[in-house]
């Protein structure tokens, strides 16, 4: 049975979300459109180019993360100079090797740029800090004279797992000039409103899975100092849009992961951490499927 798949961010905790995919295919379902935000649009994207959740497994099993960290080089490497990259280049990371990876592993399933894919297989979520509005790629490029059929998909990933500070924004150029490009989850950390909106009908069911606590168990935010005070900032930033639009009706289709405990940009990540989260993806994804009805 063919279904709709939203995948939420939550960096390096996105291990999840194959555990809770393995759960998916286990019961029959496959997809027929995804979306997702940071880590989710990565999930997404490797879903479109028809890697099943053990194939995901393996690419990730053997993957050293830290690969990833590819600061720039620096003839005096010092901490200063380091964090003086993030004044000057708006992050620590260039994430050019994270992309770089997203590429290959599409391109080694034929797909390059979303004109390789059925039109809207693929929606990932971005955020335009220049303009101050949410980014759907492909759907919103026209606006900045882009043609999406000839837009790099990995390019697109890119852009919404851009964390701020931590990875480079991505600079879009259009007929005005460059326009900053952050991780999706600014303004929209589980796009789940793409495929499910009031008052029109589903073609198919539309199933979330979201890398959190269900609505109604959401920890409270502890903040005693400025570090903790920007954590909670963000938190509640990037939730509010989609807390507000998630009704009762939708969190019957929402498979809520809690990763507490695992950082968003844990790229030390072992092997057996890796696993565990996978583990726990699937562990909740099976007791979603106890009781869900389509």
């Amino acid at each position: 049975m063919y279904i709709d798949g939203v995948f939420s961010g939550g960096g390096i905790k996105g291990f999840a979300l194959i555990g809770a995919c393995a759960a998916i295919e286990e019961r029959g379902f496959k997809f027929k459109r995804v979306a997702g935000t940071s880590a989710g649009s990565l999930i997404a994207g490797l879903l479109a180019a028809g890697y099943s959740s053990t194939e995901m497994k393996l690419l990730v099993d053997g993957l050293d993360l830290k690969k990833f960290l590819d600061s720039r080089k620096t003839i005096f490497p010092t901490a200063l100079t380091k964090w003086l990259y993030v004044y000057w280049r708006l992050g620590l990371y260039k994430g050019s090797e994270l992309e770089c990876w997203i590429n290959e592993k599409l391109a080694a399933r034929g797909l390059k740029t979303f004109g390789d894919l059925p039109p809207d297989t693929l929606r990932v979520i971005a955020s335009d800090l220049t303009n101050g509005r949410l980014l759907i790629l492909p759907d919103d490029l026209p606006k900045y004279g882009i043609n999406p059929r000839t837009f790099p998909i990995a390019r697109a990933i890119r852009m919404s797992c851009s964390l701020p500070f931590f990875f480079e924004p991505v600079k879009l150029r259009d007929r005005v000039g460059t326009n900053i490009v952050v991780d999706g989850g600014v303004l929209s950390n589980f796009p789940m409103w793409l495929f499910d909106k009031e008052n029109i009908k589903k073609v198919r069911p539309v199933l979330g899975v979201k890398l959190s606590h269900h609505l109604t168990q959401q920890p409270t935010n502890k903040i005693k100092n400025a570090l903790q005070l920007y954590e909670a900032l963000f938190e509640t930033m990037k939730d509010a849009h989609d807390s507000r639009y998630i009704s009762r009706k939708h969190e019957k289709n929402i498979i809520f992961i809690p990763t507490e405990g695992a950082l968003t940009t844990e790229f030390q990540l072992t092997n057996e951490k890796k696993d565990e989260l996978v583990g726990l993806g699937k562990e909740y994804a099976d007791r979603f499927f106890k009781s869900w009805c389509y």
